[in-house]
């Protein structure tokens, strides 16, 4: 299951965390491009603080009538984003419908677009760098047990909170899963730490006693819980003030949150806002897809997938995969194996995913991986028995 001995904690944040406001507006922009123009190139950033948003970046359609009307879409898909997330007042979080919003777009730099679109009709990497991809037996949904419980929990708490079963809860929400590694086939969890907005004046003790009962105890069952299992609610104290104004928010802000939750390495590049010609997204997708494949096929109990890309080329500088130790297979031909099944150029996998649809938004939130909801292609694993025959 894991080759992780003693602890490992992971955390998730809601939709209303200001970082995770910052990356679904900036997914919000990427997908009406996409709707407008399926090969649009788009780097969205967002920022935000108090009653004040501010979105910007670098863009290219094939028309510039398709870039005008995302321009002017622009400051509607703030305040939507802003509502659907459930915010609504200035006092304690942020107001939609008053907020500032400053829009600042910008056209692609002809430098980029040269190195995007190569000669051939190929498309080459939108900059260079290294992704990871990784997978593991642990669960179900092949991802690591701290950062799978973690969105789960955050998860579970927005469908209260939305729901009305339990309206006192507000957007801006944070968990913490804290997993014990026993052996390799156990593992149990010793402390769970959520923090949520909440309404003014809200009972502190009957904030924790429900969380505690109607969110973490459903998601962690027994069978879970450590013989010194703990549960942390709000332990700050208070939490009225959230969102915007309690703290300023980025795009890019939280990529631990949404890939792995610590327990494999990270590229560095973050995900959203970003069209699928940046390999930072892209490429992560692939790397994940690749790893999913070994696991799900029995290759090996977990995988680590790394991709590097140089800008301006279409093929990967290296493809390196990780097996951590387990001796069933050779780490080398499983690469090459890899290799012979997928196209890792972001062409092929903007075609094999289906990347240039607007599938964005939903990504923004709960994790990039280990979802098998419609959109996340790179979930499905239908090339199993091919990658078996290019193994032997």
């Amino acid at each position: 299951m894991s080759a992780f001995r003693g602890l490992l904690t992971s955390e998730s944040v809601s939709a209303g965390h200001p970082d995770k406001i910052c990356d679904r507006i900036s997914d919000a922009v990427l997908d009406a491009f996409l709707r407008h123009d399926p090969h649009a190139r788009v780097a969205c950033e967002t920022f935000i603080a108090d009653q004040r948003v501010i979105v910007a970046g670098e863009f290219r359609t094939r028309d510039l009538a398709q870039f005008d009307a995302v321009r002017n879409e622009a400051e509607a898909i703030v305040r939507c984003t802003l509502r659907e997330i459930g915010y609504g007042e200035a006092a304690h979080d942020i107001d939609p419908e008053r907020c500032s919003v400053d829009v600042w777009f910008n056209h692609q730099s002809p430098n980029i677009a040269a190195g995007t679109d190569l000669a051939d009709g190929a498309i080459g990497a939108g900059d260079q760098g290294m992704m990871f991809g990784y997978a593991t037996a642990e669960t179900a949904a092949l991802m690591p047990l701290p950062i799978w419980l973690a969105h789960r929990l955050i998860r579970r708490l927005t469908e209260a909170r939305a729901s009305g079963a339990l309206p006192f809860l507000r957007p801006d929400a944070k968990s913490q899963v804290t997993v014990r590694y026993l052996d390799e086939d156990r593992a149990v969890v010793d402390t769970v730490v959520l923090s949520t907005q909440h309404a003014p004046g809200f009972d502190l003790g009957a904030l924790r006693e429900a969380v505690k009962d109607d969110v973490i105890l459903p998601i962690i069952g027994e069978e879970l819980r450590s013989p010194e299992f703990r549960i942390l609610v709000n332990p700050a104290g208070a939490f009225e003030i959230g969102g915007p104004k309690g703290d300023t928010g980025l795009t890019g802000r939280k990529i631990i949150v949404d890939t792995y939750g610590g327990a494999c390495p990270h590229g560095g590049g973050a995900f959203s806002g970003k069209d699928a010609t940046k390999v930072d997204r892209s490429g992560a997708y692939a790397a994940r897809w690749l790893a999913k494949h070994v696991v799900a096929a029995r290759l090996a109990p977990r995988c680590t997938v790394q991709l590097a890309y140089a800008i301006g080329v279409a093929q990967p500088v290296s493809v390196a995969v990780d097996v951590h130790g387990y001796q069933g297979i050779d780490a080398e031909a499983l690469a090459h194996g890899l290799t012979e099944v997928f196209d890792l150029t972001p062409q092929g996998i903007i075609r094999d995913l289906q990347l240039d649809r607007p599938i964005y938004t939903p990504t923004s939130a709960y994790g990039h991986f280990g979802r098998d909801e419609p959109g996340f292609s790179w979930e499905q694993t239908p090339r199993i028995g091919a990658l078996l025959a290019a193994v032997g």
